[in-house]
């Protein structure tokens, strides 16, 4: 196969894995975002304490977190259709893609938010500041460079499930990889599919590490400047 030929396939192959990959992010972070902070809340000395509920959203996460994407994409087939009215193309990924990182990426704010400085929380609980001051002042503020990070890692790991899904018809690089470089033994284009996504994830990595070094810079977490701020925001 020419490169010619090759050119319109691999174009389009990575738009719609930026498309899939894209629109599962905003939808996993806008999900997992609260539901990592809810399970520092709910949990044992949190701000909501309820043990319950902690063990039960816990559980679901980790449950989530368990299947195989592949293993994932089959057994939401039928919600999927339901959603989009098909199982196959961009738009369909996006369902069981979104899904497969909501609880990864909950897990991954969780961690952030338990290395916040429970001191900064204190001072303003101290202050009378209540439980969605505390989060929008301190938890969010503190953790945004590891929230930058574990979205850069989330964005990571949907770029290789947006591989896997195009051996269902999905679209985007891995279908390619796929349908050409195994299924027509074009071992070319198969390389060539390879490292565009070696090239776009070192790209991703790269971006969002300068991302959190530079909020960190800026911000930082649990200094004296950030102390003062905070109580003079409450």
């Amino acid at each position: 196969m020419s490169w010619s030929e090759m050119q319109p396939l691999l174009s389009q192959a990575c738009w719609d894995t930026l498309y899939m990959v894209g629109w599962s992010t905003v939808i996993a972070v806008v999900g997992g975002l609260p539901l990592g902070i809810l399970l520092v809340l709910t949990d044992r000395g949190g701000l909501l304490q309820n043990v319950a509920a902690n063990k039960v959203i816990g559980q679901i996460v980790n449950v989530a977190r368990s299947l195989p994407f592949i293993i994932l994409m089959v057994a939401l087939m039928n919600f999927t259709r339901t959603i989009t009215g098909t199982t196959i193309g961009r738009e369909a990924a996006i369902v069981p893609l979104a899904i497969g990182a909501i609880p990864f990426f909950a897990r991954l704010v969780e961690t952030a938010v338990r290395e916040v400085d429970g001191g900064l929380v204190e001072a303003v609980q101290s202050m009378g500041g209540n439980t969605w001051t505390i989060v929008r002042k301190v938890l969010v503020p503190e953790s945004l460079p590891s929230l930058i990070s574990s979205t850069t890692t989330t964005i990571v790991a949907l770029i290789g499930y947006s591989a896997m899904a195009g051996t269902v018809g999905a679209g985007g690089l891995g279908d390619i990889a796929i349908r050409y470089g195994y299924q027509r033994f074009e071992t070319q284009l198969m390389w060539i599919t390879v490292a565009i996504l070696a090239v776009v994830i070192s790209l991703i990595q790269f971006a969002g590490d300068y991302a959190a070094r530079s909020v960190h810079r800026r911000g930082g977490r649990s200094g004296p400047a950030p102390r003062l701020r905070l109580l003079k925001a409450v």
